[in-house]
């Protein structure tokens, strides 16, 4: 069963590694603040996203990455993620991140992919972050997170779906790369995978290290 309540992050377990970053001067007009990873660090697996998203200043807790400076943070895809990860029993020992640590705003309030530019700015971000925390799994949410974990094997991607709970090892850093789906569009794309949440949960727990 998924957990409904999960447990929010510390910060003082943000790993902030360039406090005023301004390589990129289009999400820097459009942030609030940089989203920087937040685990332990020494977890064993870390969880990459793709960027962080608007996010809410006015929720109680759960206001995004975007407002907390912590990634996935937000009420929706942060503890869905969360969630996710304490069902397969690692309510801790996670690090979370994004590809890209600053919202990228489409100009009306929502978020648009991140550019190419943009990924490529922030890759030194997370491969310090990589090199800092050396876990043994990484598991990339979404399309786009995992093209950015791929790339810096430099192999790329041709369907998404297909990679879904394919484990694929790391030549360059040693770890394995389990994609998963993005927590917002999960239940959207389980069925048309052909799994339900729970057979979904078994093989993303079986494919991590044993607690």
């Amino acid at each position: 069963m998924v957990d409904a309540d999960p447990r929010f992050p510390d910060a003082d377990e943000t790993l902030v590694l360039e406090p005023d970053c301004a390589r990129c001067p289009a999400l820097v007009d459009c942030r609030n603040r940089i989203s920087w990873g937040v685990g332990p660090d020494d977890a064993t697996v870390m969880v990459v996203g793709e960027a962080p998203g608007a996010g809410n200043p006015d929720a109680e807790r759960w206001r995004g990455g975007n407002w907390t400076g912590m990634s996935y943070t937000a009420r929706h895809s942060g503890r869905r993620i969360r969630e996710t990860m304490a069902a397969v029993g690692y309510e801790s020992g996670v690090f979370y991140t994004n590809a890209v640590k600053c919202f990228p705003s489409d100009g009306e309030g929502s978020n648009r992919a991140p550019t190419a530019a943009e990924k490529a700015n922030c890759r030194d971000h997370l491969v310090s972050e990589l090199e800092a925390v050396d876990p043994d799994v990484v598991v990339p949410t979404g399309r786009h997170a995992t093209e950015s974990v791929l790339a810096l094997d430099d192999a790329s991607l041709d369907g998404f779906l297909d990679t879904v709970l394919d484990p694929v090892e790391s030549e360059r850093f040693g770890y394995t790369v389990v994609p998963l789906l993005h927590p917002s569009y999960r239940d959207v794309w389980l069925s048309r995978l052909g799994y339900e949440l729970e057979e979904y949960l078994a093989d993303l727990e079986a494919l991590l290290p044993e607690r």
